[in-house]
């Protein structure tokens, strides 16, 4: 269990305040450089696109208890026409894109930012999802770390540490470079039963060292199956990869992407690398944003 003083040295290690000066509101994605998208745009080889996206969800269960709500409207003067509007929890299961200003640890957010000067009633000051307006445009590399430990997923009660990213990381036979999107894959997908979801609250999520590992490699996006482990287990640091990540690194974390159809491209083709795109609606003010992210190959 991480201690107040673990805890103090790990937002201490991993912090990019003043990085790319004190006005910034971007975080890890300085460091998706003009060169990294074009070296990037050069992976595109097949021409074939593939959504990491799900389904917006309706139905409130345990790992959904806010669903979005979706309305279908009659224009009268419109007849021929179709409206509807929907309404839903950003954070929720959904794919979702978290800004800087998602979370903060004492009261402090990403580059010093104080909850109580940046957070209002209308939506963040400082620190929100419109900072990422222009999009995300990198190389994604798949990490599997189910296959790497040679199972079909990783058991609930398992954390995914650094060693695990490496040893996936060799296993995909690339080197993880700064400015990539990382998605680690876990199985949590095949825990789940076909037209019979199961109760996935409790799952595999990293631990200290693996975020470590990816302040260390300067990761521009981390994505995947996992985010740290659940339930949570301690009042110190509960959420690393969010606390650390989101409030010290400044961390884009792209979170509920659908990895299915990514692994069976990544097999399909032969490589773990691929061009990711996605960019987030301009919500001013908002903490997140639903997305619809896009592998090519």
């Amino acid at each position: 269990m991480t201690t107040r003083a673990e805890a103090l040295e790990a937002l201490a290690r991993c912090s990019n305040a003043g990085r790319w000066g004190a006005d910034d509101q971007l975080g890890t994605l300085n460091l998706i450089t003009p060169d990294k998208r074009r070296r990037a745009a050069r992976l595109v080889r097949e021409g074939v696109c593939v959504s990491l996206g799900g389904d917006i969800d309706t139905v409130q269960r345990p790992l959904n208890p806010h669903p979005a709500r979706h309305l279908m409207h009659l224009e009268r003067d419109l007849p021929d026409t179709l409206h509807d509007s929907i309404a839903l929890d950003v954070h929720g299961v959904g794919t979702h894109l978290d800004a800087v200003g998602h979370v903060y640890v004492d009261g402090i957010g990403y580059n010093g930012r104080r909850q109580d000067e940046v957070v209002t009633n209308d939506g963040l000051l400082a620190n929100g999802i419109c900072a990422m307006r222009e999009g995300i445009f990198t190389r994604g590399v798949l990490l599997d770390v189910a296959a790497a430990a040679e199972v079909h997923w990783l058991e609930a009660d398992r954390t995914v540490t650094a060693a695990d990213l490496r040893s996936a990381e060799t296993l995909a036979g690339v080197d993880v470079e700064p400015g990539d999107a990382v998605f680690v894959h876990t199985g949590l997908e095949r825990r789940a039963a076909p037209g019979d979801p199961a109760d996935l609250v409790a799952r595999a999520g990293l631990g200290l060292d693996a975020v470590y590992w990816l302040r260390d490699r300067d990761i521009a996006v981390y994505s995947g199956d996992c985010v740290e482990r659940l339930p949570i287990s301690g009042p110190v640091l509960p959420l690393p990869l969010h606390q650390i990540g989101i409030a010290a690194m400044g961390l884009a974390l792209l979170d509920w992407p659908r990895l299915t159809g990514l692994l069976a491209a990544c097999a399909h083709y032969g490589r773990a690398e691929f061009l990711l795109t996605v960019a987030p609606l301009r919500i001013p003010g908002g903490t997140g944003s639903p997305v619809n992210p896009v592998a090519t190959f």
